[in-house]
C-alpha cells in the first residue's frame, strides 16, 4: 500500500500545510528511541528535498541530543480529518542554534514564537506515504497556548536557566548543543 519518492511532491507539501500538528522521530547510537509530537505554524518545506522546523522550549531536548551522535530523522504526517493518508519524511537532521550564521539565515522563514530554542534542519531522503486506513478520526479544536504563555511569563533569563537545567543533556546523558553552547559561554 506504501509508495516511496525521492523527494517532496506539490500534493505532499499541500497535505502537510493541512496538518496541525507531526511527529518527529529520532535515536541516538544507543538508548532509547524518541518521538515527539510538534504543534502550532512551525515546519517549513524549504526545497524539495530540505526542511526546517523552530523548535521551542520544552521538557526535554532528546532531538537535539540525538542528532550530536546519529543524524537519521523522520517526520510524521497523520490525516485525522478527511482522506487517510500518513506521510513520511526520512532525512539526516542537524541543530540550528540562535547567534551562528546558518541561524541568521534559517531563522527568516519564520515567526518566532515565544520560547524558541533552535531550528531543526533535515535533508530529506526518501518520502513515503501509506495508507493511513486504521488511523481514527479527530476534529481540530484549536491550538493550545499554554506553551507560549508559560515561556512569555518566565521570560528570556529564566528560559536560558531552564534550558541549562532541563535541556542541556539527555535523558540517556548525551549533551545536547544548547548544553554545548551554554558550558561554553561559562
Amino acid at each position: 500500500m506504501g509508495t516511496v519518492y525521492e523527494s517532496i511532491k506539490p500534493e505532499h507539501e499541500q497535505f502537510i500545510k493541512e496538518q496541525k500538528m507531526f511527529f518527529v522521530g529520532s535515536a541516538a547510537s544507543t538508548g532509547h528511541v524518541n518521538i515527539s509530537p510538534k504543534g502550532h505554524d512551525v515546519f517549513r518545506i524549504l526545497s524539495p528535498n530540505k526542511v526546517a522546523y523552530l523548535d521551542l522550549t520544552g521538557s526535554g531536548n532528546e532531538t537535539s541530543a540525538h542528532l550530536t551522535e546519529s543524524n537519521r530523522l523522520t517526520f510524521m504526517f497523520v490525516s485525522f480529518e478527511g482522506k487517510p493518508l500518513i506521510l513520511r519524511l526520512y532525512g539526516n537532521g542537524r541543530v540550528v542554534l540562535p547567534n551562528t550564521d546558518e541561524w541568521d539565515e534559517a531563522v527568516t522563514h519564520f515567526d518566532l514564537l515565544p520560547g524558541y530554542r533552535q531550528i531543526i534542519i533535515s535533508d530529506i531522503e526518501i518520502v513515503k506515504t501509506s495508507c493511513g486506513f486504521s488511523v481514527p478520526l479527530y476534529s481540530f479544536e484549536g491550538e493550545r497556548d499554554v506553551l507560549l504563555k508559560w515561556a512569555v511569563n518566565k521570560g528570556e533569563e529564566n528560559l536560558v536557566e531552564y534550558r541549562k537545567n532541563k535541556n542541556s543533556i539527555s535523558m540517556d546523558g548525551i549533551m545536547t548543543p544548547i548544553g554545548a553552547s551554554l558550558a561554553e559561554e561559562e
